[in-house]
């Protein structure tokens, strides 16, 4: 800063317009806060990631497949079965214009709370101020009062294959095909890499997925991936574990498995192995605070990282999630306006739009065993339910991890259609301390997928009533 020019005051800074920035934004509006939002794509980048190129395109992606791969069972059930042909030029005119709509819509919310919206790269140059660097112009510098930091992630790439866009591509490319390639091979067997896989081979390319541990899903319990992995297989998806990726030649693959070097000939090969917290370059020495070895910036359940600065998504540890940034972001938001409010993950859901979708929340079995609790599992079974069956997808369960000692729930695993839709049910059912009676005695209408919820908790209870009673 040149000596003598006075710094812009900002009473509540936002770095970042994704989910946890702009509901940060909006929360500090809410709270009487007069807030400035700084984002390096300015209003063209609200909505972040998850809107641009993350959670909504994929997830529309998704929906095409599935539409297209349900036709082929169209015919047993009355109607024949139509052309399969893809225009994938008006696919992403369709969904540039839901992107579009839900980036207006945050737009339009942000300009609604008096929110400042500039467009820049922030840097931190003192405690309690930075520069906003844009290429067309001179940086501002501002003076804050409190700031929250929500800069996001970006994709992860390996150095044996150098992403060129082309050939080897990341995830946000996938989602940008004009045209489907004959032959993909993804690398990486976590939920991107699984979805886009399950997504693609419906879609009519030849699928390959690679990945270094031995399961697919290594996060979730082992008869879950199991599960997806036997569907992956049955769509026609050549699943590859404990392969470690060695380059490329242009045409070729080449990996190594347990049985030694191997290769693949292939059209296009998609890296999926996780993402990078933005925590470079934007001046942390500043605040004198250290990422961790992972890049990320250790928070308290205040989500403060000093006095007056909030870190929320990302680019604190846990899962790279929208939905943890934007209850981050409300926390945030209210310590620094003077409020108390701590992060609370208990019912932080994870959900997998794969092939059965996959959702859980709450401790698993295995985390409330070691937490000391006197574990039990009430699970019903999908095939029992004739809602799924209707549905032609009846393959998966739903899951209550119980603590048999008092009969309240800990945690809930969902695995089948629509499983990313009811998992909130189970969230607020943990969130509220609810015992297995509870859930059991809520009336649910019939007949749906919800059903598997007061079923489940029947088991149990040691009362089902449309499966065989446990010996």
């Amino acid at each position: 800063m040149v000596v003598g020019e006075m710094p812009d005051g900002v009473d509540l800074l936002v770095v970042g317009g994704g989910p946890g920035g702009y509901v940060a934004a909006l929360t500090a509006a809410q709270l009487g806060r007069r807030v400035v939002l700084v984002d390096v794509a300015g209003p063209a980048g609200l909505g972040g990631v998850c809107v641009n190129v993350g959670c909504i395109p994929s997830k529309a992606l998704i929906e095409l497949a599935s539409t297209v791969h349900d036709r082929t069972s169209w015919a047993a059930r009355g109607v024949p079965s139509p052309s399969t042909d893809i225009d994938m030029n008006a696919f992403q005119t369709w969904k540039g214009g839901v992107v579009t709509s839900l980036n207006s819509g945050v737009k339009s919310l942000l300009k609604a709370a008096n929110v400042e919206i500039r467009t820049g790269y922030f840097r931190f140059t003192r405690p309690d101020q930075g520069v906003v660097e844009r290429g067309d112009g001179p940086p501002t510098h501002i003076q804050f009062k409190s700031c929250i930091l929500a800069t996001g992630s970006r994709p992860t790439y390996l150095d044996v294959l150098p992403h060129d866009g082309h050939r080897i591509l990341d995830s946000t490319d996938v989602l940008d095909l004009d045209h489907l390639p004959q032959s993909a091979a993804i690398i990486g067997g976590g939920y991107i890499g699984v979805e886009l896989g399950t997504a693609l081979a419906k879609l009519g390319v030849a699928v390959s997925i690679i990945e270094t541990a031995p399961t697919l899903l290594p996060t979730v319990d082992a008869s879950v991936g199991n599960l997806v992995t036997k569907r992956l297989r049955a769509l026609g998806v050549s699943v590859l574990t404990e392969a470690t990726v060695t380059g490329d030649d242009g045409s070729m693959l080449h990996f190594t498995t347990t049985h030694g070097p191997d290769s693949l000939r292939v059209e296009t090969v998609i890296v999926a192995v996780g993402r990078v917290p933005n925590t470079e370059d934007i001046g942390l020495d500043a605040l004198r605070v250290t990422p961790n070895k992972s890049g990320l910036l250790d928070v308290g359940p205040d989500r403060l990282i000093t006095r007056q600065v909030a870190a929320i998504g990302d680019i604190t540890p846990g899962p790279a999630l929208a939905h943890k940034a934007t209850a981050e972001a409300h926390v945030a938001a209210e310590v620094l306006s003077g409020h108390s409010s701590i992060f609370d993950p208990t019912t932080l859901s994870t959900v997998i739009f794969s092939d059965p979708e996959v959702a859980t929340t709450g401790l698993s079995a295995a985390e409330a065993t070691d937490r000391g609790y006197n574990v039990d599992t009430a699970t019903f079974p999908l095939s029992a339910s004739g809602r799924a069956r209707t549905l032609n997808d009846s393959i998966g369960m739903t899951q209550w991890i119980v603590d048999k000692s008092v009969g309240v729930v800990l945690g809930a695993q969902i695995v089948g259609a629509h499983a990313t839709e009811l998992i909130g049910e189970a969230a607020l059912a943990i969130e509220m301390g609810s015992h297995l009676e509870d859930i059991a005695g809520t009336i649910h209408p019939h007949p749906t997928m919800s059903e598997s919820l007061p079923e489940a908790a029947l088991v149990g209870l040691s009362r089902p009533i449309h499966i065989p009673q446990r010996q």
